[in-house]
């Protein structure tokens, strides 16, 4: 027997075992997701996200500083407006005084030390629910849509949010984004994470809820990337690191472990993140509840996954769960 062929005894000791990865987890990893509604005092618990809740405005402030104290240094802000008029171009997006915008400058305030990122789509703020304008034809508008995401990543960062992460996957607008931040002041001072390599995933539904972002016709097949294109989800990377992202996301995570590989090839020079998608976070719960597995070690199973395949950046809804479980 050739020796070399004796590994167990690089690992039999719990120590030794945590020397294998080639990074380690830590709370600056993780980047919550929160849902802001236009009821400010609400606290909605959403039932397809279990602990999860749709939050008002002036209830961020109860719930963020005891994640605060606990080392939460980063979020992304989700708006869900349920009182507005939605029109056709997503006219709410950018309203100053939504929840999103009303969320930026409150949390600047609160936590001067907080990263604040704020997805930027139309679909929870059109009223026809897709991510981009219709032309005359019923096809999506591809020059407008852009045109628009970037009018709203523009108005959100001169808010005060650090990052804007368009997850609407239209055509041209990363570089539509990067122009408009260039243009309007903000080119060195708001972060483009990207949402490059998005997939049409089943796994989306309890988002869908949480945010009520559901198409009122169709579906979104057509501009998210369908889950055996890994010749374009690569294509679509390399564009966007073209374009001007500052951070590429793949999305949802665990599904595509080896698009995250291929954008950490792609992309070598960027920060990796990946959004562990709502669908991902019920699975997990339900399946600990089931009895199936600990709940604790399946999430750092997964987690570990993103990071081994090349993640810096993880976007879950256990991130209060790690604060806690890392300080262990």
């Amino acid at each position: 027997m050739e020796i070399s062929s004796i590994l167990q005894g690089g690992y039999q000791h719990p120590l030794s075992r945590s020397w294998q990865g080639q990074r380690t987890l830590t709370k600056n990893m993780f980047m919550y997701p929160i849902f802001i509604t236009d009821e400010p005092d609400a606290r909605v618990e959403i039932s397809s996200l279990p602990g999860q809740c749709r939050w008002g405005v002036n209830r961020l402030q109860e719930f963020l500083a005891p994640l605060v104290e606990k080392g939460l240094r980063s979020v992304i802000l989700f708006g869900v407006p349920l009182h507005c008029h939605k029109d056709e171009r997503g006219g709410p997006a950018d309203d100053p005084n939504g929840p999103v915008i009303a969320s930026i400058k409150l949390l600047r305030t609160l936590f001067p030390d907080m990263y604040i990122a704020c997805d930027v789509c139309l679909c929870e703020y059109s009223s026809h629910g897709h991510c981009g304008l219709f032309a005359s034809d019923g096809s999506l508008d591809q020059g407008p849509s852009a045109a628009r995401i970037a009018e709203v990543a523009l108005a959100y960062a001169r808010a005060g949010a650090h990052c804007v992460a368009p997850s609407d996957m239209m055509d041209g607008r990363i570089k539509a984004i990067k122009r408009a931040l260039i243009d309007g002041g903000f080119g060195n001072r708001c972060t483009l994470m990207s949402y490059s390599a998005k997939f049409a995933s089943s796994l989306y539904g309890p988002f869908r809820e949480a945010a009520g972002s559901a198409p009122s016709f169709g579906d979104r097949k057509c501009y998210q990337l369908p889950p055996t294109a890994k010749g374009l989800a690569r294509r679509a990377i390399t564009r966007d690191v073209n374009e001007g992202a500052d951070i590429i996301m793949v999305k949802p995570a665990m599904p595509y472990l080896d698009i995250i590989q291929d954008a950490k090839e792609l992309a070598r020079d960027h920060p990796l993140a990946c959004y562990q998608v709502s669908g991902e976070y019920a699975m997990i719960v339900a399946g600990a509840r089931a009895g199936v597995y600990d709940l604790k070690t399946m999430a750092f199973e997964t987690v570990e996954s993103f990071v081994r395949a090349g993640c810096t950046l993880i976007l879950t809804y256990f991130t209060p769960d790690f604060l806690d479980w890392l300080e262990q």
